[in-house]
């Protein structure tokens, strides 16, 4: 409850947004509301693109929505339904293949609604052990996929982004104890441009150095490349190296068995961000382009990209938890009772101390499918980037700019300016085909399909690749 007396919240109440814990009849018909919305939306095939409007536009459609006495469920219900959501775009469109979009599972979703009614915390086993071991069960499919030991484990948080800037700060500790003796003026961690931006956030977060690794030609950051940038560099503070799996822009996956062994030679931690392409380790068609990934210490991948869970969900994996539990692991008087036991508390293992069961909905899809139907969707996924590659070589106006590793594949329109990708995108999008928007390659404004919608189709590509002649 929060502010007023009781009888004030009561008298709220009788406008279904009762602040006090109880399901009376207003609750109830709040709930097949929202329920029906819910099956409503899900059962749109194919859902919507819809699209943002201005903030004038959105305040003249919805006015203030926050005001001293409420609107009632019923009509906060309707306006998001009406005009709210339909200002935002459906990442689970088949045509949404901007970015990396999300396509959750029906099972996902329906159990997301689960994990918020039952007002789980899932930071410590104390008050969430059942959630907890069903994470663990989810992140013990991802460790073996990868090749890494049964002792290894993690947490899911909130997006790659903490994940990567988690397993840094781990990396870092370890690093201050090996060299306790002899610490460096300033850290630093190794790896190239094409690396994630969050790397660089993670870097200005920590306040430390970033030496850039130059790439082959094939766009990949090679072990070769790695020993002659440090050597160049002549940092005393290397701790760390981050490699890619799967870039954002092009999909391309680093030489990651030689840039593992470049680490092992030289005690740095092996980092691999993989938030969305490591999901192609359950596709066996790829399987072999991660070749060195078991080599790493700690690993990411997003299940809310290709492993069809909803937002937010990011699997952190360890090699050695020990490691991680010791960097992060908070202190305080009253969290004693959870931190000087031998129990696996995920909030342990990152930046964070409250959280939810976020890997819950990823868990429960994997317990109602199974594995084997995430290996048919990835491939099928891959199936369909593999014919949009092949159609824009068969098209004499378009180029690809790079062999695909995985699922995303970047091309170019033969004559077109940045304003014309700009203008076909906008026109797209308003006319609710497709959600496809330019990138930039070595300074050339192009764009890119990310397909991992198993939803999306050949026909889809054909359909986008036409509205370009």
């Amino acid at each position: 409850m929060v502010g007023g007396s009781r009888s004030e919240n009561l008298a709220i109440g009788a406008l279904d947004c009762t602040l006090v814990h109880r399901f009376d009849a207003g609750s109830e018909v709040l709930a097949e509301a929202v329920l029906a919305y819910s099956r409503e939306r899900m059962s749109l095939a194919p859902v919507p693109l819809d699209g943002p409007k201005t903030p004038a536009q959105l305040f003249a459609a919805v006015g203030q929505m926050i005001t001293s006495t409420g609107l009632g469920g019923e009509k906060a219900l309707r306006l998001f339904s009406d005009e709210l959501a339909q200002a935002c775009i459906s990442t689970d469109s088949p045509r949404y293949l901007s970015f990396i979009p999300c396509a959750p599972t029906e099972a996902s979703v329906l159990f997301d609604l689960v994990v918020s009614a039952s007002c789980l915390y899932a930071g410590t086993w104390m008050e969430g052990a059942g959630a907890v071991y069903a994470e663990n069960q989810a992140l013990a499919w991802l460790t073996s996929l990868a090749g890494l030991p049964s002792t290894a484990g993690g947490v899911f948080v909130p997006g790659g982004t903490i994940g990567n800037l988690s397993a840094l700060v781990a990396a870092r500790h370890r690093a201050r104890l090996e060299r306790a003796d002899d610490l460096p003026r300033r850290w630093a961690i190794a790896g190239t441009d094409h690396a994630h931006s969050s790397i660089i956030s993670a870097c200005d977060v920590m306040d430390i150095d970033f030496i850039g690794v130059p790439v082959d030609e094939a766009g990949r950051l090679t072990g070769a490349a790695l020993t002659a940038a440090l050597d160049a560099a002549g940092h005393d503070g290397v701790f760390a190296v981050v490699a890619t799996a799967g870039t954002t822009n092009l999909g391309i996956i680093d030489d990651l068995d030689s840039v593992g062994q470049v680490c092992a030679e030289r005690q740095l931690w092996f980092h691999v961000d993989g938030a969305y392409g490591l999901a192609g380790l359950a596709a066996p068609s790829v399987r072999p382009k991660y070749a060195g990934v078991e080599r790493a210490d700690s690993f990411v991948v997003d299940p809310h990209k290709w492993l069809f869970a909803p937002f937010d969900c990011c699997a952190l994996i360890y090699r050695d938890p020990a490691v991680a539990r010791a960097a992060h692991t908070q202190r305080a008087g009253y969290l004693d009772v959870v931190t000087e036991g031998d129990d696996i508390n995920p909030s342990d293992y990152a930046i964070g101390l409250t959280r939810r069961a976020r890997g819950l909905p990823f868990w429960f899809s994997l317990a109602v499918h199974g594995t084997d139907a995430y290996t048919e969707a990835v491939e099928r996924t891959l199936t369909v980037a593999r014919y949009a590659t092949d159609e824009i070589r068969r098209r004499e106006y378009l180029d690809l700019l790079h062999e695909p590793d995985l699922s995303v594949v970047a091309f170019r329109r033969r004559g077109w300016e940045p304003q014309d990708y700009k203008k076909w995108s906008a026109s797209l999008l308003a006319a609710g085909e497709a959600f496809v928007v330019p990138t930039t390659h070595e300074g050339e404004t192009v764009t890119r399909f990310a397909v991992v919608n198993p939803e999306t189709t050949e026909a889809d590509i054909d359909a986008i690749l036409d509205t370009m002649v």
